[in-house]
Parts: C-alpha cells; sequence; structure tokens
C-alpha cells in the first residue's frame, strides 16, 4: 500500500509542481554556472547505493571545497540556493527518486556513505531496512535544527513504528514545519 500511494502522490504532485520546477530550473541556470540538478550517492534501502536528485543550491565545486553537511551560514550556498533550500523546493526533484523507487515520500533521510562510521552495525542496518524518504520523523519534528543524535533516534523510532498513519502524519508536520520555520 505504502508503494502505491507513493507513486499515486508523487505522480500527482509532479503533473501539478511542473511549472513550479521550470521556473526553479531556469532561475539556478541563470544564477550560476553548472548544472541545474545536483545529483550525490545517497545509501537507499538495504544499505544499496543510488543517486538522490536535487536543485543545486551551492556553488558547483560546493563538494571539494567543503564538508558534506552546511552550517547555517554556509558560503557556498547560492542566492537562489538561499530561498530553495529554505522552502525545502530544492528537495523536490526526489519525487522522481520517488517514482523510480529508490525513495519513499516518508523515512529516514537518506545518508551518505561517509556517515557510516556515526552507526554501531545494528542501528546502520536499522536504518536501511526502510526506503528512505524525502522527509522523516526528524524532519517533521525539528526540520533542521537537530543534532545528529536526535536525528539518529528519530529515524530508528521511524523504523520501529513505521505505520500508514504514521506516514500520514509526518507528512502533514512536514508542511507545517516548512511553512512555520523553513531551512538551512
Amino acid at each position: 500500500m505504502k508503494r502505491i500511494f507513493d507513486i499515486s502522490v508523487a505522480v500527482f504532485v509532479l503533473i501539478i509542481i511542473a511549472p513550479i520546477l521550470l521556473i526553479i530550473a531556469v532561475l539556478v541556470k541563470i544564477e550560476s554556472k553548472g548544472p541545474v540538478l545536483f545529483n550525490q550517492e545517497r545509501v537507499g534501502l538495504y544499505g544499496e547505493s543510488f543517486y538522490i536528485y536535487k536543485f543545486r543550491s551551492m556553488v558547483q565545486n560546493a563538494s571539494e571545497i567543503g564538508p558534506y553537511f552546511t552550517d547555517h551560514n554556509d558560503k557556498r550556498i547560492t542566492k537562489v540556493g538561499k530561498l530553495i533550500r529554505r522552502t525545502s523546493i530544492d528537495e523536490l526533484p526526489q519525487i522522481i527518486n520517488v517514482i523510480k523507487g529508490e525513495m519513499s515520500l516518508v523515512g529516514p533521510r537518506p545518508n551518505v556513505f561517509a556517515q557510516r562510521p556515526e552507526y554501531d552495525a545494528d542501528d546502520w542496518e536499522m536504518r536501511n531496512s526502510v526506503r528512505p524518504g524525502i522527509t522523516g520523523l526528524a524532519q517533521a519534528l525539528l526540520r533542521s535544527s537537530a543534532t545528529p543524535d536526535e536525528r539518529t533516534a528519530l529515524d530508528l523510532e521511524y523504523v520501529e513504528k513505521a505505520s500508514f498513519m504514521l506516514d500520514l502524519k509526518i507528512l502533514l508536520l512536514t508542511v507545517k514545519q516548512v511553512f512555520m520555520k523553513g531551512g538551512n
């Protein structure tokens, strides 16, 4: 049921937001050199790798001049990038990852492989026993203010309690977070 829900919602949302995606793509391209989309290898279901899609919100060589995470006032973030990150519009291309089956609408945010040492073996395996999501419990409750430990605890709590009703609650809380707090 979750997969059918994911595909149905993702296709519907993609059709509705296509004009917004086009406008953002043009703005990203006008502001800075480089591709419109950023893709990065991430950890998926059962630890398999996949490439996540995002609108590029940083300078072209950001990964070469800084860490895999961003700070609040990260100098690598472009002007358009600040807007699309604050509103989470940069994440919208992940709808394609959902349609492809690499992600779900709800689940733990997909880690980069460099984060593996931050987990013990059992937690890593448990966290990756579900599809990663565009949003998750940590994003719904704490947005980008969560510490790594808080994020891990909430990700593991999600895996333990995963249900369709919890997914609906997380989607609604995420919308509230985006409109109330924004992102980094």
